[in-house]
Protein backbone atom coordinates (compact mmCIF):
# COMPACT_ATOMS: atom_id res chain seq x y z
CA UNK A 1 0.00 0.00 0.00
CA UNK A 2 1.53 3.34 -1.08
CA UNK A 3 2.17 5.90 1.63
CA UNK A 4 0.30 9.22 1.60
CA UNK A 5 2.44 11.93 3.21
CA UNK A 6 0.58 14.58 5.19
CA UNK A 7 2.88 17.55 5.49
CA UNK A 8 2.77 21.11 6.72
CA UNK A 9 4.88 23.98 5.44
CA UNK A 10 8.61 24.58 5.61
CA UNK A 11 9.99 25.90 8.93
CA UNK A 12 6.95 24.32 10.59
CA UNK A 13 5.23 25.88 13.57
CA UNK A 14 3.23 23.97 16.17
CA UNK A 15 -0.03 24.23 14.22
CA UNK A 16 1.61 22.87 11.07
CA UNK A 17 3.12 19.89 12.89
CA UNK A 18 0.09 19.04 15.02
CA UNK A 19 -2.52 19.42 12.27
CA UNK A 20 -0.55 16.95 10.11
CA UNK A 21 -0.24 14.48 13.00
CA UNK A 22 -3.90 14.81 13.99
CA UNK A 23 -5.15 14.39 10.42
CA UNK A 24 -2.97 11.31 9.86
CA UNK A 25 -4.30 9.82 13.10
CA UNK A 26 -7.87 10.52 11.97
CA UNK A 27 -7.38 8.95 8.56
CA UNK A 28 -5.67 5.87 9.98
CA UNK A 29 -8.34 5.48 12.68
CA UNK A 30 -10.93 5.29 9.91
CA UNK A 31 -9.15 2.26 8.49
CA UNK A 32 -6.91 3.86 5.86
CA UNK A 33 -3.55 2.88 7.24
CA UNK A 34 -1.33 4.34 4.56
CA UNK A 35 -1.33 7.94 5.88
CA UNK A 36 1.84 9.21 7.52
CA UNK A 37 2.49 12.64 9.04
CA UNK A 38 5.68 14.36 7.91
CA UNK A 39 7.53 17.62 8.49
CA UNK A 40 9.68 19.75 6.23
CA UNK A 41 12.01 21.22 8.80
CA UNK A 42 13.34 21.07 12.33
CA UNK A 43 10.91 21.06 15.23
CA UNK A 44 10.98 24.32 17.20
CA UNK A 45 11.57 24.38 20.94
CA UNK A 46 7.95 25.36 21.47
CA UNK A 47 6.67 22.42 19.43
CA UNK A 48 9.09 20.01 21.09
CA UNK A 49 7.86 21.06 24.55
CA UNK A 50 4.28 20.43 23.45
CA UNK A 51 5.13 17.03 21.94
CA UNK A 52 7.05 15.99 25.05
CA UNK A 53 4.26 17.08 27.34
CA UNK A 54 1.70 14.85 25.62
CA UNK A 55 4.00 11.94 24.85
CA UNK A 56 4.44 12.23 21.08
CA UNK A 57 7.49 11.96 18.88
CA UNK A 58 8.03 14.40 16.00
CA UNK A 59 6.78 13.26 12.59
CA UNK A 60 9.26 11.92 10.06
CA UNK A 61 11.47 14.51 8.39
CA UNK A 62 11.35 14.72 4.59
CA UNK A 63 13.21 17.23 2.46
CA UNK A 64 12.31 16.18 -1.06
CA UNK A 65 9.35 14.43 -2.68
CA UNK A 66 10.71 14.22 -6.19
CA UNK A 67 9.99 10.90 -7.87
CA UNK A 68 12.61 8.27 -7.05
CA UNK A 69 13.50 4.91 -8.55
CA UNK A 70 11.60 3.21 -5.72
CA UNK A 71 8.42 4.90 -7.00
CA UNK A 72 8.66 3.24 -10.42
CA UNK A 73 7.00 -0.01 -11.44
CA UNK A 74 10.39 -1.47 -12.28
CA UNK A 75 10.93 -5.12 -13.22
CA UNK A 76 11.91 -7.71 -10.62
CA UNK A 77 13.36 -10.57 -12.68
CA UNK A 78 15.15 -13.45 -10.93
CA UNK A 79 18.83 -12.84 -10.25
CA UNK A 80 21.22 -15.65 -11.15
CA UNK A 81 24.48 -16.47 -9.44
CA UNK A 82 27.61 -15.79 -11.45
CA UNK A 83 28.33 -19.55 -11.10
CA UNK A 84 25.06 -20.61 -12.79
CA UNK A 85 25.35 -22.13 -16.26
CA UNK A 86 24.75 -20.25 -19.49
CA UNK A 87 22.07 -22.84 -20.16
CA UNK A 88 20.26 -21.88 -16.95
CA UNK A 89 20.52 -18.21 -17.84
CA UNK A 90 19.03 -18.76 -21.29
CA UNK A 91 16.23 -20.96 -19.94
CA UNK A 92 15.38 -18.31 -17.35
CA UNK A 93 15.19 -15.57 -19.96
CA UNK A 94 12.94 -17.76 -22.10
CA UNK A 95 10.59 -18.70 -19.27
CA UNK A 96 10.38 -15.13 -17.92
CA UNK A 97 10.10 -13.66 -21.44
CA UNK A 98 12.87 -11.16 -20.81
CA UNK A 99 16.10 -10.40 -22.62
CA UNK A 100 18.30 -9.21 -19.73
CA UNK A 101 19.12 -10.77 -16.35
CA UNK A 102 21.10 -9.40 -13.41
CA UNK A 103 23.99 -11.62 -12.30
CA UNK A 104 24.94 -11.54 -8.63
CA UNK A 105 27.66 -12.57 -6.22
CA UNK A 106 26.96 -14.89 -3.31
CA UNK A 107 25.87 -11.95 -1.12
CA UNK A 108 23.36 -10.76 -3.78
CA UNK A 109 25.51 -7.77 -4.74
CA UNK A 110 25.86 -7.00 -8.44
CA UNK A 111 28.35 -8.98 -10.53
CA UNK A 112 27.13 -8.13 -14.02
CA UNK A 113 24.29 -8.24 -16.54
CA UNK A 114 23.54 -11.13 -18.91
CA UNK A 115 21.65 -10.36 -22.13
CA UNK A 116 20.29 -12.51 -24.92
CA UNK A 117 22.85 -10.78 -27.13
CA UNK A 118 25.65 -12.04 -24.89
CA UNK A 119 24.43 -15.62 -25.32
CA UNK A 120 23.99 -15.25 -29.09
CA UNK A 121 27.43 -13.68 -29.50
CA UNK A 122 29.04 -16.45 -27.48
CA UNK A 123 27.23 -19.11 -29.55
CA UNK A 124 28.59 -17.66 -32.78
CA UNK A 125 32.11 -17.50 -31.37
CA UNK A 126 32.01 -21.09 -30.12
CA UNK A 127 31.15 -22.34 -33.65
CA UNK A 128 34.50 -21.08 -34.96
CA UNK A 129 36.42 -21.77 -31.77
CA UNK A 130 35.15 -25.01 -30.18
CA UNK A 131 37.72 -24.98 -27.40
CA UNK A 132 36.14 -24.97 -23.94
CA UNK A 133 38.08 -23.90 -20.87
CA UNK A 134 37.55 -25.04 -17.29
CA UNK A 135 33.96 -26.26 -17.37
CA UNK A 136 32.90 -27.38 -13.87
CA UNK A 137 32.00 -31.08 -14.00
CA UNK A 138 28.79 -30.43 -12.03
CA UNK A 139 27.75 -27.88 -14.66
CA UNK A 140 28.42 -30.36 -17.46
CA UNK A 141 26.42 -33.13 -15.80
CA UNK A 142 23.56 -30.69 -15.22
CA UNK A 143 23.16 -29.48 -18.80
CA UNK A 144 23.67 -32.97 -20.28
CA UNK A 145 21.44 -34.69 -17.72
CA UNK A 146 24.39 -37.07 -17.51
CA UNK A 147 26.30 -39.21 -15.06
CA UNK A 148 29.95 -40.19 -14.58
CA UNK A 149 30.63 -43.84 -15.46
CA UNK A 150 34.20 -44.42 -14.21
CA UNK A 151 36.17 -43.84 -11.05
CA UNK A 152 38.81 -41.72 -12.81
CA UNK A 153 36.17 -39.26 -13.85
CA UNK A 154 35.05 -38.81 -10.25
CA UNK A 155 38.44 -37.25 -9.45
CA UNK A 156 37.99 -34.29 -11.79
CA UNK A 157 36.38 -30.97 -10.83
CA UNK A 158 36.78 -29.13 -14.12
CA UNK A 159 37.15 -30.19 -17.74
CA UNK A 160 38.65 -28.29 -20.66
CA UNK A 161 39.69 -28.98 -24.23
CA UNK A 162 38.63 -28.80 -27.88
CA UNK A 163 35.21 -30.32 -28.50
CA UNK A 164 35.39 -33.05 -31.18
CA UNK A 165 32.56 -35.12 -32.63
CA UNK A 166 33.71 -38.66 -33.45
CA UNK A 167 32.03 -39.77 -36.68
CA UNK A 168 32.02 -43.55 -37.52
CA UNK A 169 32.44 -42.99 -41.26
CA UNK A 170 35.64 -40.97 -40.92
CA UNK A 171 38.71 -43.00 -39.95
CA UNK A 172 40.78 -39.91 -39.27
CA UNK A 173 38.58 -39.21 -36.28
CA UNK A 174 40.12 -42.25 -34.67
CA UNK A 175 43.22 -40.18 -34.06
CA UNK A 176 43.02 -37.26 -31.71
CA UNK A 177 45.61 -34.56 -32.09
CA UNK A 178 46.07 -34.06 -28.36
CA UNK A 179 44.93 -35.30 -25.01
CA UNK A 180 43.41 -31.88 -24.46
CA UNK A 181 40.12 -32.89 -26.07
CA UNK A 182 36.48 -33.46 -25.23
CA UNK A 183 35.20 -36.26 -27.46
CA UNK A 184 31.50 -36.66 -28.24
CA UNK A 185 30.46 -40.04 -29.65
CA UNK A 186 27.62 -42.55 -29.84
CA UNK A 187 27.58 -46.36 -29.80
CA UNK A 188 31.25 -46.58 -30.92
CA UNK A 189 33.29 -48.93 -28.68
CA UNK A 190 36.44 -48.61 -30.81
CA UNK A 191 36.27 -44.83 -30.64
CA UNK A 192 35.75 -44.88 -26.91
CA UNK A 193 38.62 -47.37 -26.44
CA UNK A 194 40.98 -45.23 -28.53
CA UNK A 195 40.05 -42.08 -26.62
CA UNK A 196 40.67 -43.80 -23.29
CA UNK A 197 44.06 -45.09 -24.49
CA UNK A 198 45.14 -41.61 -25.53
CA UNK A 199 43.80 -40.21 -22.24
CA UNK A 200 41.66 -37.38 -23.54
CA UNK A 201 40.14 -35.15 -20.89
CA UNK A 202 36.57 -36.32 -21.38
CA UNK A 203 34.46 -38.71 -23.44
CA UNK A 204 30.73 -38.06 -23.67
CA UNK A 205 28.75 -41.08 -24.83
CA UNK A 206 25.39 -40.12 -26.30
CA UNK A 207 22.35 -42.44 -26.17
CA UNK A 208 24.43 -45.63 -25.87
CA UNK A 209 25.58 -48.23 -23.34
CA UNK A 210 29.28 -48.62 -22.50
CA UNK A 211 30.70 -52.13 -22.09
CA UNK A 212 31.97 -53.21 -18.65
CA UNK A 213 35.44 -53.74 -20.15
CA UNK A 214 35.74 -50.07 -21.01
CA UNK A 215 34.32 -48.97 -17.67
CA UNK A 216 37.01 -50.94 -15.83
CA UNK A 217 39.91 -49.48 -17.83
CA UNK A 218 42.48 -47.57 -15.79
CA UNK A 219 42.39 -44.03 -17.15
CA UNK A 220 42.26 -40.39 -16.04
CA UNK A 221 39.64 -39.68 -18.70
CA UNK A 222 36.23 -38.63 -17.43
CA UNK A 223 33.65 -40.91 -19.03
CA UNK A 224 30.11 -39.44 -19.09
CA UNK A 225 26.89 -40.89 -20.49
CA UNK A 226 23.92 -38.75 -21.56
CA UNK A 227 20.46 -39.46 -23.01
CA UNK A 228 20.90 -36.45 -25.33
CA UNK A 229 21.95 -36.85 -28.97
CA UNK A 230 25.40 -35.78 -30.15
CA UNK A 231 24.33 -32.58 -31.90
CA UNK A 232 22.51 -31.25 -28.85
CA UNK A 233 25.33 -32.39 -26.58
CA UNK A 234 27.91 -30.29 -28.44
CA UNK A 235 25.76 -27.16 -28.12
CA UNK A 236 25.00 -27.85 -24.46
CA UNK A 237 28.67 -28.35 -23.62
CA UNK A 238 29.19 -24.76 -24.69
CA UNK A 239 26.33 -23.70 -22.40
CA UNK A 240 27.82 -25.48 -19.38
CA UNK A 241 30.23 -22.63 -18.69
CA UNK A 242 29.33 -20.28 -15.81
CA UNK A 243 27.57 -17.14 -17.01
CA UNK A 244 30.38 -15.12 -15.42
CA UNK A 245 32.43 -16.02 -18.54
CA UNK A 246 30.17 -14.14 -20.94
CA UNK A 247 28.10 -11.58 -19.00
CA UNK A 248 28.96 -7.91 -19.05
CA UNK A 249 30.66 -6.92 -15.78
CA UNK A 250 32.54 -3.78 -16.85
CA UNK A 251 31.29 -0.23 -17.31
CA UNK A 252 27.83 -1.00 -15.95
CA UNK A 253 25.39 1.82 -15.23
CA UNK A 254 23.30 1.06 -12.17
CA UNK A 255 20.86 3.01 -10.00
CA UNK A 256 19.79 2.96 -6.37
CA UNK A 257 16.26 3.01 -4.98
CA UNK A 258 16.76 6.52 -3.58
CA UNK A 259 18.04 8.02 -6.85
CA UNK A 260 15.84 10.76 -8.26
CA UNK A 261 14.28 10.26 -11.69
CA UNK A 262 15.66 13.59 -12.92
CA UNK A 263 19.18 12.23 -12.46
CA UNK A 264 18.29 8.78 -13.78
CA UNK A 265 16.89 10.19 -17.02
CA UNK A 266 20.09 12.10 -17.69
CA UNK A 267 22.21 8.97 -17.12
CA UNK A 268 19.95 6.85 -19.35
CA UNK A 269 20.18 9.38 -22.17
CA UNK A 270 23.97 9.14 -22.06
CA UNK A 271 24.04 5.32 -22.31
CA UNK A 272 22.54 2.63 -24.52
CA UNK A 273 21.90 -0.35 -22.27
CA UNK A 274 18.68 -2.33 -22.65
CA UNK A 275 18.17 -2.53 -18.87
CA UNK A 276 19.86 -1.12 -15.77
CA UNK A 277 20.27 -2.92 -12.43
CA UNK A 278 18.63 -1.37 -9.37
CA UNK A 279 20.38 -1.68 -6.00
CA UNK A 280 19.16 -1.15 -2.44
CA UNK A 281 21.00 0.65 0.35
CA UNK A 282 23.14 -2.47 0.94
CA UNK A 283 24.12 -2.68 -2.75
CA UNK A 284 21.96 -5.79 -3.24
CA UNK A 285 20.16 -6.21 -6.56
CA UNK A 286 16.38 -5.66 -6.26
CA UNK A 287 15.33 -5.25 -9.90
CA UNK A 288 16.02 -3.78 -13.32
CA UNK A 289 15.01 -0.51 -14.94
CA UNK A 290 14.21 -0.04 -18.63
CA UNK A 291 13.58 3.16 -20.56
CA UNK A 292 9.84 2.65 -20.79
CA UNK A 293 9.59 2.66 -16.98
CA UNK A 294 10.47 6.36 -17.09
CA UNK A 295 7.57 7.30 -19.35
CA UNK A 296 4.84 7.28 -16.70
CA UNK A 297 6.41 7.24 -13.25
CA UNK A 298 4.21 6.62 -10.25
CA UNK A 299 4.08 9.84 -8.24
CA UNK A 300 4.28 10.16 -4.47
CA UNK A 301 0.95 11.12 -2.93
CA UNK A 302 0.68 14.07 -0.57
CA UNK A 303 -1.84 16.02 1.51
CA UNK A 304 -0.92 19.67 2.15
CA UNK A 305 -1.72 20.98 5.61
CA UNK A 306 -1.62 24.61 6.78
CA UNK A 307 -0.36 25.96 3.43
CA UNK A 308 -1.15 26.10 -0.26
CA UNK A 309 1.83 27.99 -1.66
CA UNK A 310 4.70 26.43 -3.63
CA UNK A 311 7.39 28.49 -1.91
CA UNK A 312 6.30 27.09 1.46
CA UNK A 313 5.86 23.49 0.35
CA UNK A 314 8.14 20.52 -0.14
CA UNK A 315 10.80 20.38 -2.84
CA UNK A 316 9.55 18.33 -5.78
CA UNK A 317 5.89 19.18 -5.20
CA UNK A 318 5.34 19.43 -8.97
CA UNK A 319 6.27 15.74 -9.25
CA UNK A 320 3.76 14.61 -6.61
CA UNK A 321 0.07 13.81 -6.76
CA UNK A 322 -1.68 16.26 -4.43
CA UNK A 323 -4.75 14.55 -2.95
CA UNK A 324 -6.04 17.18 -0.53
CA UNK A 325 -5.39 20.65 0.86
CA UNK A 326 -6.53 21.61 4.37
CA UNK A 327 -5.66 25.20 5.23
CA UNK A 328 -6.73 28.53 6.72
CA UNK A 329 -4.55 30.90 4.66
CA UNK A 330 -5.20 32.84 1.46
CA UNK A 331 -5.35 30.83 -1.75
CA UNK A 332 -2.01 30.97 -3.54
CA UNK A 333 -0.32 29.41 -6.55
CA UNK A 334 -0.53 25.63 -6.23
CA UNK A 335 -2.03 23.89 -9.26
CA UNK A 336 -3.24 20.31 -9.63
CA UNK A 337 -3.82 18.07 -12.64
CA UNK A 338 -7.07 16.62 -11.29
CA UNK A 339 -9.89 17.84 -9.06
CA UNK A 340 -8.99 17.39 -5.39
CA UNK A 341 -10.56 17.83 -1.98
CA UNK A 342 -9.86 21.34 -0.65
CA UNK A 343 -10.94 22.59 2.75
CA UNK A 344 -10.05 26.19 3.43
CA UNK A 345 -11.80 27.92 6.31
CA UNK A 346 -11.37 31.39 7.89
CA UNK A 347 -10.32 30.25 11.35
CA UNK A 348 -7.25 30.96 13.44
CA UNK A 349 -5.71 27.48 13.31
CA UNK A 350 -5.67 24.59 10.85
CA UNK A 351 -5.92 22.27 13.84
CA UNK A 352 -9.38 23.75 14.50
CA UNK A 353 -10.46 22.50 11.07
CA UNK A 354 -9.03 19.04 11.74
CA UNK A 355 -10.78 18.87 15.12
CA UNK A 356 -14.04 19.59 13.31
CA UNK A 357 -13.36 16.64 11.02
CA UNK A 358 -13.06 14.38 14.07
CA UNK A 359 -16.52 15.50 15.13
CA UNK A 360 -17.94 15.02 11.62
CA UNK A 361 -16.63 11.45 11.53
CA UNK A 362 -17.98 10.69 15.02
CA UNK A 363 -14.51 10.03 16.43
CA UNK A 364 -13.21 11.45 19.70
CA UNK A 365 -9.43 12.04 19.86
CA UNK A 366 -7.49 10.47 22.70
CA UNK A 367 -6.75 12.63 25.73
CA UNK A 368 -3.13 13.16 24.67
CA UNK A 369 -4.07 14.00 21.08
CA UNK A 370 -6.73 16.41 22.34
CA UNK A 371 -4.15 18.14 24.53
CA UNK A 372 -1.79 18.38 21.56
CA UNK A 373 -4.54 19.93 19.43
CA UNK A 374 -5.47 22.43 22.14
CA UNK A 375 -1.83 23.52 22.35
CA UNK A 376 -1.65 24.03 18.57
CA UNK A 377 -4.77 26.24 18.58
CA UNK A 378 -3.43 28.33 21.48
CA UNK A 379 -0.11 28.72 19.69
CA UNK A 380 -1.54 29.81 16.34
CA UNK A 381 -4.15 32.16 17.81
CA UNK A 382 -1.65 33.64 20.34
CA UNK A 383 -3.81 32.66 23.30
CA UNK A 384 -6.91 33.82 21.38
CA UNK A 385 -5.55 37.38 21.02
CA UNK A 386 -4.77 37.19 17.32
CA UNK A 387 -7.29 38.90 15.01
CA UNK A 388 -7.44 35.61 13.09
CA UNK A 389 -8.96 33.94 16.13
CA UNK A 390 -12.64 33.08 15.87
CA UNK A 391 -15.19 31.93 18.39
CA UNK A 392 -14.93 28.53 16.80
CA UNK A 393 -11.21 28.36 17.68
CA UNK A 394 -12.03 29.18 21.28
CA UNK A 395 -14.86 26.63 21.46
CA UNK A 396 -12.78 23.84 19.89
CA UNK A 397 -9.76 24.54 22.11
CA UNK A 398 -12.02 24.53 25.18
CA UNK A 399 -13.52 21.19 24.13
CA UNK A 400 -10.07 19.67 23.54
CA UNK A 401 -8.92 20.95 26.94
CA UNK A 402 -11.88 19.23 28.62
CA UNK A 403 -11.03 15.93 26.93
CA UNK A 404 -7.37 16.32 27.96
CA UNK A 405 -8.28 17.60 31.46
CA UNK A 406 -5.98 20.62 31.36
CA UNK A 407 -6.00 24.41 31.80
CA UNK A 408 -5.71 26.48 28.62
CA UNK A 409 -4.19 29.42 30.50
CA UNK A 410 -1.50 27.29 32.10
CA UNK A 411 -0.80 25.58 28.77
CA UNK A 412 -0.46 28.94 27.02
CA UNK A 413 2.07 30.22 29.54
CA UNK A 414 4.14 27.06 29.19
CA UNK A 415 4.14 27.41 25.39
CA UNK A 416 5.12 31.07 25.06
CA UNK A 417 7.64 31.03 27.88
CA UNK A 418 9.70 28.52 25.91
CA UNK A 419 9.92 30.52 22.72
CA UNK A 420 12.85 32.86 23.31
CA UNK A 421 15.45 31.62 25.79
CA UNK A 422 18.70 33.54 26.20
CA UNK A 423 20.66 30.47 25.07
CA UNK A 424 19.20 30.60 21.55
CA UNK A 425 20.92 32.29 18.62
CA UNK A 426 19.07 35.00 16.73
CA UNK A 427 19.43 32.91 13.57
CA UNK A 428 17.63 29.99 15.19
CA UNK A 429 14.82 32.20 16.49
CA UNK A 430 14.52 34.00 13.15
CA UNK A 431 13.94 30.72 11.31
CA UNK A 432 11.61 29.14 13.86
CA UNK A 433 8.46 30.49 12.16
CA UNK A 434 9.82 31.83 8.88
CA UNK A 435 7.82 32.06 5.65
CA UNK A 436 8.56 33.45 2.21
CA UNK A 437 5.91 35.09 0.02
CA UNK A 438 5.72 36.17 -3.63
CA UNK A 439 3.25 39.03 -4.02
CA UNK A 440 2.85 41.07 -7.21
CA UNK A 441 6.45 40.57 -8.26
CA UNK A 442 7.86 41.23 -4.78
CA UNK A 443 9.73 38.54 -2.85
CA UNK A 444 9.67 38.89 0.89
CA UNK A 445 10.12 36.87 4.05
CA UNK A 446 8.13 37.38 7.23
CA UNK A 447 9.26 35.67 10.42
CA UNK A 448 7.31 35.72 13.68
CA UNK A 449 8.39 35.12 17.26
CA UNK A 450 5.60 35.02 19.84
CA UNK A 451 6.64 35.67 23.43
CA UNK A 452 5.55 37.06 26.78
CA UNK A 453 8.58 39.33 27.35
CA UNK A 454 9.57 41.25 24.22
CA UNK A 455 12.05 43.45 26.11
CA UNK A 456 14.56 40.58 26.29
CA UNK A 457 14.38 40.07 22.54
CA UNK A 458 14.51 43.75 21.66
CA UNK A 459 17.72 44.02 23.65
CA UNK A 460 19.21 41.91 20.82
CA UNK A 461 17.72 44.07 18.08
CA UNK A 462 21.03 44.73 16.29
CA UNK A 463 21.79 41.01 16.22
CA UNK A 464 18.40 40.33 14.65
CA UNK A 465 18.87 43.05 12.02
CA UNK A 466 22.31 41.68 11.09
CA UNK A 467 20.88 38.17 10.70
CA UNK A 468 17.98 39.53 8.64
CA UNK A 469 20.38 41.41 6.38
CA UNK A 470 22.23 38.14 5.75
CA UNK A 471 18.99 36.39 4.76
CA UNK A 472 18.05 39.38 2.60
CA UNK A 473 21.32 39.13 0.70
CA UNK A 474 21.64 35.34 0.45
CA UNK A 475 18.03 34.67 -0.58
CA UNK A 476 17.82 37.61 -2.99
CA UNK A 477 14.67 38.96 -1.33
CA UNK A 478 13.23 42.46 -1.63
CA UNK A 479 12.33 42.67 2.04
CA UNK A 480 12.80 40.70 5.26
CA UNK A 481 10.44 41.37 8.17
CA UNK A 482 10.53 40.06 11.75
CA UNK A 483 7.46 40.21 13.99
CA UNK A 484 8.23 39.99 17.72
CA UNK A 485 4.70 39.54 19.01
CA UNK A 486 4.16 40.12 22.74
CA UNK A 487 1.11 38.29 24.10
CA UNK A 488 0.88 40.44 27.22
CA UNK A 489 1.32 43.77 25.42
CA UNK A 490 -1.05 42.61 22.65
CA UNK A 491 1.16 44.11 20.00
CA UNK A 492 4.17 43.49 17.79
CA UNK A 493 7.63 44.92 17.44
CA UNK A 494 8.24 45.12 13.69
CA UNK A 495 11.86 44.83 12.50
CA UNK A 496 12.58 45.16 8.77
CA UNK A 497 15.42 45.40 6.24
CA UNK A 498 15.44 45.83 2.46
CA UNK A 499 12.65 47.92 0.95
CA UNK A 500 12.26 50.03 4.09
CA UNK A 501 10.25 52.80 2.41
CA UNK A 502 7.51 50.33 1.47
CA UNK A 503 7.23 49.00 5.03
CA UNK A 504 7.11 52.49 6.49
CA UNK A 505 4.49 53.57 3.96
CA UNK A 506 2.37 50.42 4.50
CA UNK A 507 2.21 50.80 8.28
CA UNK A 508 2.34 54.61 8.51
CA UNK A 509 5.71 54.71 10.22
CA UNK A 510 7.45 58.07 10.49
CA UNK A 511 10.70 59.02 12.11
CA UNK A 512 11.72 55.43 12.82
CA UNK A 513 14.57 53.31 11.50
CA UNK A 514 14.26 49.54 10.96
CA UNK A 515 11.87 48.96 13.87
CA UNK A 516 8.59 50.12 15.39
CA UNK A 517 5.99 48.89 17.88
CA UNK A 518 2.56 48.23 16.35
CA UNK A 519 -0.21 47.90 18.94
CA UNK A 520 -2.97 45.38 18.23
CA UNK A 521 -0.92 43.82 15.41
CA UNK A 522 -0.76 40.11 16.22
CA UNK A 523 -1.24 38.22 12.96
CA UNK A 524 1.09 37.81 10.03
CA UNK A 525 -1.64 36.19 7.95
CA UNK A 526 -4.46 38.66 8.59
CA UNK A 527 -2.70 41.96 9.29
CA UNK A 528 0.83 42.09 7.87
CA UNK A 529 0.55 40.19 4.57
CA UNK A 530 -2.82 41.76 3.54
CA UNK A 531 -1.45 45.25 4.27
CA UNK A 532 1.57 44.69 2.04
CA UNK A 533 -0.53 42.99 -0.64
CA UNK A 534 -2.89 45.99 -0.77
CA UNK A 535 0.04 48.37 -1.22
CA UNK A 536 1.74 46.35 -3.97
CA UNK A 537 -1.48 45.34 -5.65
Amino acid sequence: MDTVYITGHRNPDTDSIVSAMAYAALKNALGRREYKAARLGQVSDETQIVLDRFGFRPPMLISDLRTQVRDLDYDTPPSLSAAATISRGWQTMQSEKISVLPVTNEDSTLYGMLSAGDVAGYDMTSVRNPRMGNIPVYNLLSVLEGKILNEGGEMKDVISGEVTIALPASRENLMFSTKDSIVVCGDQPDMIRRALEIGVNCVIVCQAEVSPELLEAETSTCLISTPIDAYQAVRLICHALPISHICNSQGLVCFHLDDYIDDVQDAVLESRFRAYPILDENERVVGTLSRFHLLRPRRKRVVLMDHNEKAQSVIGLDQTEILEIVDHHRLADIETKNPIYVRNEPVGSTTTIVAGMYQEKGLMPTANMAGLMAAAIISDTVMFKSPTCTQRDIDVATRMARIANLSLEELGKAIFSATCGDDKTVEAMLHTDYKEFHIAGHNLAVSQITCMDSDRLMARKEEFLAAMETVHRQRGLNTVVLMITDVLLEGTWLLYVGDEDTIEQAFGLKGVKNSAFLPKIMSRKKQVIPTLSALWG
